[in-house]
């Protein structure tokens, strides 16, 4: 759970960098930014969650993959709803409407990795 929460905390700090850098210094809309920013986290949670998180053998699967898309997939739909409906919908700015959608991505994921994407990983590399 800490080194889940530890990967969290630093595949956040890369989403959140890489929208700041591409909405307040090269002007890109939020929408496309989120993309962008979106994706590098997600890049970063895939290999730290499988390599040291889970501590998963072999190359992976394509079941692992898929699950982990699908739960990155639902997880960036709620996430870019929430930026959106907020920054947006209600004008709030692109860093508070990003803090918020931050959280939702956050609940998403640890809920789909923990129980659903990881979840033989975790069984097998149990400490006894």
């Amino acid at each position: 759970m800490v080194k889940f929460a530890l990967v969290g905390t630093l595949n956040t700090g890369v989403d959140f960098a890489v929208f700041m850098l591409l909405v307040y210094l090269f002007g890109v809309p939020a929408w496309l930014a989120q993309i962008g920013s979106y994706g590098s986290g997600v890049a970063n949670s895939y290999w730290m969650n499988r390599r040291w998180t889970f501590r998963a053998s072999g190359g992976g699967n394509l079941r692992e993959a898929l699950r982990f898309a699908a739960v990155n997939g639902t997880s960036f739909l709620a996430a870019t709803a929430v930026l959106l409906g907020l920054n947006q919908g209600l004008g709030w700015s692109p860093l508070v409407a990003k803090l918020a959608s931050v959280a939702i991505a956050t609940m998403v994921n640890y809920s789909g990795s923990r129980y659903w994407v990881f979840s033989d990983n975790r069984r097998v590399n149990r400490p006894s």
